[in-house]
């Protein structure tokens, strides 16, 4: 499936998070936890929505029926929160600063991209009418996978769809679980941290911003060689 870039500074592909990376959606997560638990009686804590960023659904939605008022089975909270999600991600789609330009770029340079996201499919549907045709490649969605970030399995998933080499690609993430999750996989990362901080884990290095990062930049900044890392790559003493 893979077109493969022609440039050999370019990654043979580029794998996207997208609640929190491509698109500013964790707000709409965190008002919807916040107005399914109100409509309980109960509260819903600052540190209990940090708590479920990057985590997979079904885990997000076994926290919420087990440490919350909710008395809906995790299956139904998880719905909940989807269509809630949904109904504003249908009114609006907020890009994280650069990444709609660098997607852009890498689509014109040959480079295939995937989302490799926790969302459902019914949210990755509304992502894919936002953009252009073609510039997503491939979606991995997490009710389309057996194990959640940060297992493994959801970027190994979307290497094996596009026919490359996890190592030969690129992983942009936002939190820990899916840092976790991409370098388990054999992908150098590249993390933007958003909502929140993410801690220097091996084989992952740390941007303040996609802003003003070009398709060409992506190998040497997931190799830790760029000075606008926040972070430099921990040395793994090999």
């Amino acid at each position: 499936m893979s077109r493969g870039p022609c440039a050999p500074d370019l990654p043979a592909a580029v794998l996207w998070d997208v609640d929190g990376t491509l698109v500013d959606t964790e707000p709409y997560w965190i008002a919807e936890e916040h107005a399914l638990v109100e409509s309980f009686g109960g509260q819903w804590s600052h540190e209990q929505a940090m708590l479920l960023v990057g985590q997979s659904l079904p885990w997000s939605g076994e926290y919420l029926a087990r440490h919350t008022p909710v008395t809906l089975p995790p299956e139904q909270v998880v719905a909940r929160l989807v269509a809630g999600v949904g109904r504003r991600l249908a009114h609006t789609v907020p890009w994280r600063p650069g990444a709609f330009e660098l997607l852009g770029q890498l689509h014109a340079l040959g480079v295939p991209s995937a989302a490799v996201t926790m969302s459902y499919r019914a949210l990755t549907d509304l992502l894919q009418r936002a953009i252009p045709a073609g510039w997503l490649d491939v979606v991995v969605a997490g009710d389309e996978i057996a194990h959640g970030k940060p297992h493994p399995e959801p970027y190994a998933t979307a290497a094996d769809r596009l026919g490359v080499r996890p190592g030969a690609c690129v992983a942009i993430e936002d939190s820990e679980p899916g840092a976790r999750s991409a370098v388990a996989a054999g992908v150098p990362t590249i993390v933007v941290p958003h909502v929140t901080p993410v801690p220097v884990i091996a084989g992952a290095v740390q941007l303040a911003t996609l802003l003003g990062v070009q398709a060409h930049d992506l190998g040497r900044l997931a190799a830790g060689a760029d000075p606008r890392t926040r972070r430099p790559r921990p040395d793994s003493g090999r």
